[in-house]
């Protein structure tokens, strides 16, 4: 039975590029790093490039299991340096380091993922295998991009800028059952 979820789209995403499905070839999985569901979407939808468009993932799973599509996947959407043309970009609702992402003092992530999100994600997994002919891989964004940047509360450190979904994803239960190869 097909995964439920519903479709938000953000204001603009008749702007963002148009892709075939076959070009998808990876999942990357993240964190918002915020406290809730609502300020993800206010976040996703604010205009930060010349093109009209911002940062966003496709789908955003919420603590509870739902599923919410901000960007269909034949469409290109701004959530990883580097691999957004043949990515699609996956949300888990959890603060991570929020409010204080670059603070070095406050680096570690500590919200476990619900068991209800991460049954959630399988099925969208599913869902995205069968949609996507050429999807093989699988990585969190802290394998993809591993930029280092100042810390705020002291620039003469370096701390790393993305660090989702985090130490507390279970990757051991995910890829083996999503059938993707993980990506690092």
């Amino acid at each position: 039975m097909p995964l439920t979820f519903r479709d938000q789209p953000l204001p603009y995403v008749d702007l963002l590029p148009e892709r075939p499905a076959a070009a998808v070839e990876l999942v990357v999985i993240h964190c918002t790093e915020l406290p809730d569901l609502a300020m993800a979407r206010e976040y996703g939808e604010r205009v930060l490039h010349a093109s009209g468009t911002g940062n966003s993932g496709h789908y955003y799973v919420d603590r509870d299991g739902a599923v919410l599509r901000y960007v269909p996947g034949t469409r290109v959407a701004n959530h990883v340096r580097g691999h957004n043309p043949d990515s699609v970009g996956i949300e888990l609702v959890n603060r991570g380091r929020y409010p204080q992402w670059w603070d070095s003092r406050h680096q570690q992530m500590t919200e476990p993922y619900a068991d209800a999100q991460i049954a959630a994600l399988g099925a969208l997994l599913a869902q995205l295998r069968e949609e996507f002919p050429n999807l093989r891989r699988i990585a969190g964004h802290e394998d993809l991009d591993t930029a280092l940047m100042p810390a705020s509360d002291d620039p003469a450190l370096q701390i790393r800028r993305k660090l989702d979904p985090g130490p507390l994803f279970p990757w051991n239960a995910v890829v083996p059952a999503c059938g993707l190869e993980r990506l690092r």
